[in-house]
């Protein structure tokens, strides 16, 4: 159970003036879910992304991930061991993983379709449109609700090409084909709605960006901890 409430963590969790690191502010929610006789309380959480001219950063509660686009290198922080895995780019995930869970991921294919609704609507201070997004994996579908919007002080197609396209290839554990269907959504993802159903227990979480500023970063906001251990493998928990 817990790694589909990881995977799900993962989905919600959401996504610059060139010269200026941006800062930006995302709340997240997970319902609370039962599974086998297994529950798992509601999961609330904020998360800080910061955007830099070479760097992008994503602070969760558990979890960060770095990209360095001048060493080239993408960075992925457990938090709850105080360990790392690092990669190069372009991403590989069949790398991160021990083998087992490479071979299965090789076999759970999954399949992404993204409709624009035509639906527009302002969220906080900004103008936002609406993508229908269906996800199916090992019988396992999940309908996301996405408010994009490119009402942003950065600029959203360098974005989401330089940094995003690997965020969500991780995240989603996406191949190619899925992850080209994904770029059809234009804008930043402001907020969402995800919904499914595993082992006949509804599941269902939210995302909202609070806010986007320009700020200076705190210390090492971009860089691993020095007690930090390297590791080869991402444990999937």
């Amino acid at each position: 159970m817990k790694k589909f409430l990881v995977l799900m963590g993962l989905i919600i969790l959401g996504c610059a003036l060139v010269w200026a690191d941006i800062r930006i502010k995302t709340k997240t929610h997970i319902d609370a879910i039962t599974i086998m006789g297994q529950t798992q309380p509601e999961k609330n959480e904020v998360t800080e992304q910061w955007l830099a001219e070479d760097r992008y950063a994503v602070h969760g509660q558990d979890n960060s991930v770095i990209l360095d686009l001048k060493k080239n290198m993408l960075y992925f922080l457990d938090h709850q061991d105080k360990s790392y895995v690092e990669t190069t780019l372009p991403l590989d995930l069949t790398k991160l993983f021990p083998p087992e869970m490479a071979q299965m991921m090789t076999m759970m294919k999954m399949t992404v379709t993204v409709n624009p609704t035509g639906q527009t609507k302002t969220i906080g201070s900004w103008k936002c449109s609406g993508y229908e997004v269906n996800i199916s994996m090992m019988m396992m579908p999940m309908k996301m609700m996405v408010w994009a919007s490119t009402d942003v002080p950065f600029d959203v197609n360098r974005f989401m090409e330089r940094f995003y396209s690997h965020i969500l290839k991780l995240q989603l554990r996406l191949d190619d084909q899925s992850l080209a269907e994904m770029q059809k959504i234009k804008g930043y993802w402001i907020a969402s709605e995800t919904t499914g159903e595993v082992m006949g227990a509804k599941i269902r979480g939210t995302m909202e960006v609070t806010e986007i500023s320009q700020a200076s970063p705190p210390p090492n906001v971009y860089s691993i901890p020095a007690n930090y251990r390297k590791t080869d493998k991402l444990k999937i928990r």
